[in-house]
């Protein structure tokens, strides 16, 4: 099955790097988000972003034109009709999640397969709610989407073989290296990589350490590009106590109980770079 046409819902951080990474790559996409205001938002997001590969000289003007030109914004979950594929691109949230599914499941046609972006929630458990379960799948992008070269594929229970070609495929189409990867909670890259920024936050509170210390000792003696604090500020504090949530829950494991820190943190609103303070100040 070629691939004309992706669907992405949601306008956020994630979504729009998704529509941004099909548009570059040639392939129409129509983003869709419950308000205008959210839709253009994305699309100045995206702008910007061309903008800066244009000074960096990885683009051209009329690369950013075309890329642009592909990319249709919109309100209407109508517009996903004629999509090969939809990603699911909402907050980790699994109840918004099973309900969007629903809803695309019921414009769509039977051939269009429906992916989610989710980062630690069950492919087999939002693959259950659909009448053709078989084309479900997880495609989980990386943050910043237009950067990032990984895509984990991630087959639910249900999933077929001909779901699954296709997501590679995508993720191929688009220039990024895809990884198979079973479902369970965290799949791979965030089922190692959350569990150890939640040590560094036991760290931090144990006052081993300080923040800048803790994150300067990751990037020289292991050769990371940004310390584990300062990533989850990137990421979202709110979105890190939800996944080591998951993590906790889904394996009933004590060493994935969420740093007592991490939820005093979120409490207070500090939920890093988005609200101007987390582990850092960005005010």
């Amino acid at each position: 099955m070629s691939i004309q046409h992706i669907g992405v819902i949601g306008a956020g951080t994630m979504g729009n790097g998704i529509a941004q990474a099909c548009a570059v790559a040639g392939v129409p996409v129509t983003m869709v988000d419950i308000s205008d205001a959210a839709v253009q938002h994305g699309i100045a997001t995206i702008t910007k972003s061309l903008d800066r590969l244009i000074k960096k000289e990885k683009l051209t003007e009329a690369q950013r034109d075309a890329a642009l030109a592909l990319i249709k914004g919109s309100t209407s979950y109508d517009d996903l009709k004629g999509a090969d594929l939809v990603i699911e691109a909402a907050t980790e949230n699994l109840e918004l999640k099973l309900r969007i599914l629903r809803q695309v499941e019921g414009l769509v046609g039977d051939s269009t397969v429906i992916a989610s972006n989710t980062s630690s929630i069950s492919i087999t458990q939002m693959a259950a709610v659909l009448a053709k379960p078989e084309r479900a799948i997880g495609l989980h992008f990386f943050n910043p989407v237009p950067m990032m070269a990984l895509v984990e594929v991630i087959r639910g229970l249900q999933t077929n073989d001909a779901t699954h070609a296709l997501a590679v495929a995508f993720a191929e189409k688009l220039g990024k290296t895809p990884i198979t990867v079973k479902n369970q909670p965290g799949f791979v890259v965030n089922r190692i990589l959350c569990p150890m920024i939640n040590e560094a936050i036991f760290v931090l509170a144990e006052g081993a350490a300080s923040a800048e210390d803790i994150d300067t000792g990751m990037k020289l003696g292991c050769n990371h590009p940004i310390g584990p604090l300062a990533l989850a500020d990137m990421i979202g504090l709110d979105t890190m106590l939800a996944v080591m949530n998951v993590f906790y829950d889904g394996f009933n494991d004590p060493k994935y109980r969420p740093a007592p820190l991490l939820k005093e943190m979120v409490a207070a609103g500090r939920l890093g770079r988005k609200t101007g303070r987390g582990f850092y100040s960005y005010e």
